[in-house]
């Protein structure tokens, strides 16, 4: 979605709030996908800049603060947009999301405060598309079996995208360490009209369905192996979106191993605990990754070459998308007004 012509005229003196139901109004799967895929094809994302994340532990809790800007210094793309975040592992405990966040957008230009959007709900949104987005060069054309390992709220997005993305998906096989939280995200999913045609199930045994995967999507906590590489089948797709520090790992050295691994951003290779570690351990070096989000989508690295090579997408999140989903739920608000910047 190209932005539109602005002046330095605000629309309104009045910044807007977009909540979680707000967003959901706002956005759809395909037309996320579909704009991340086109901007970040695009000139303009040339001008953004997003300096790398500033990360602080609050002691003597387990909560981490993340602050994520980015901002652009072409007239076509006149955003500045700033997300903070909070993590703390220990919320599952509570029945609540691990991750909390805040996002604010301004106009560059002027500097006016434009929205104040559900940071949470935006990253769950722009998290699933981007690992949507890379399947599409990475997975198998015909993938019918996609395993989701991890049951929390990135959980459902993630399916969706995926079943997106790939239309061809049949069966969706859900995985969480406790079982009744992946049968209940079961059930939820069944209910669903517009999920009709797929066949949910769950599983208690996480190495047993992951040989059935042709795509698997992992989104946990975790700090120790889940997917082992000797699991994955011939032609599977590994997508990687939990870990975003070092300590955190959702498969083996192995699998890094097996795969052609691409990677969201560059900051993966400093913040990935499955890379840092295959890294550290001489599995592979930095050379051996095949590239980002944006060469495939540019079409600088290709994608997936057989049916039979198995690939591996790792994401950490990055304040670009963080920034185009917010342009995207932005603009679409103004184009339902009848109004531009």
């Amino acid at each position: 979605m190209a932005s539109t012509a602005i002046t330095t005229k605000p629309v309104d003196p009045e910044p807007v709030f977009f909540n979680k139901d707000n967003l959901n109004s706002l956005l759809t799967f395909q037309t996320l996908i579909t704009h991340l895929q086109n901007s970040l094809s695009s000139p303009s994302t040339l001008s953004l800049s997003s300096p790398h994340r500033q990360t602080f532990t609050i002691t003597p809790t387990s909560t981490s603060l993340l602050l994520m800007p980015s901002w652009s210094s072409s007239p076509s793309l006149p955003y500045v947009g700033v997300k903070l975040v909070t993590h703390n592992p220990t919320n599952s405990a509570l029945n609540i999301s691990a991750v909390h966040a805040s996002y604010v957008l301004f106009n560059s230009l002027t500097g006016q405060t434009l929205a104040f959007m559900d940071g949470t709900e935006l990253t769950l949104w722009r998290t699933s598309c981007v690992s949507a987005l890379a399947s599409t060069f990475l997975s198998k054309a015909n993938s019918e079996v996609l395993v989701m390992v991890g049951s929390g709220s990135l959980a459902p997005y993630l399916i969706k995208a995926h079943l997106t993305a790939r239309p061809s998906l049949k069966k969706v096989i859900i995985w969480n360490r406790t079982v009744e939280k992946a049968k209940n995200l079961v059930e939820k999913l069944r209910s669903e009209r517009e999920l009709e045609r797929v066949c949910f199930e769950s599983s208690g045994c996480l190495e047993e369905v992951v040989k059935f995967g042709d795509i698997v999507s992992c989104a946990t906590n975790s700090e120790a192996v889940l997917v082992k590489g000797e699991d994955l089948k011939v032609g599977a797709h590994l997508d990687l979106v939990g870990s975003f520090k070092e300590s955190m790992r959702e498969c083996d050295d192995e699998a890094i191993k097996r795969g052609r691994v691409f990677v969201d951003c560059e900051n993966a290779l400093v913040e990935s605990g499955e890379l840092v570690g295959a890294f550290d351990r001489g599995v592979i070096s930095g050379e051996d990754i095949c590239g980002t989000l944006v060469d495939l989508v540019k079409g600088e690295k290709g994608g997936r070459r057989s049916d039979d090579e198995v690939t591996v997408f790792k994401s950490v999140g990055s304040a670009v998308v963080d920034i185009l989903g917010a342009q995207l739920v932005y603009e679409t608000h103004l184009k339902n007004k009848g109004l531009r910047l």
